[in-house]
């Protein structure tokens, strides 16, 4: 699973998924071609999960840059 799969593979999912390929691996009891599947697949999903957070600090830094380029929080006209 590749490509456009994993582009579509939202955060919570891939994160979720990720758990679940730990969790059989720590339980032990596969082959070790089953092991080293589960573990490219881990690989794969750690990568789909660290776009995700990259994306979300690009994000949250472009909004603190635009904030700070401003003139600080807008007034929200609760004096009264």
């Amino acid at each position: 699973m590749t490509g456009k799969v994993e582009e579509a593979l939202g955060y919570e999912q891939a994160r979720d998924e990720l758990i679940e390929v730990v969790r059989r691996l720590e339980a032990g009891g596969t082959t070790l071609e089953e092991s080293l599947a589960l573990w490219e697949r881990g690989e794969e999903l750690a990568k789909v999960c660290r776009r995700w957070l990259d994306g979300a600090r690009a994000r949250l830094d472009a909004a603190l840059a635009e904030e700070e380029a401003g003139d600080g929080p807008e007034e929200t006209g609760d004096d009264d």
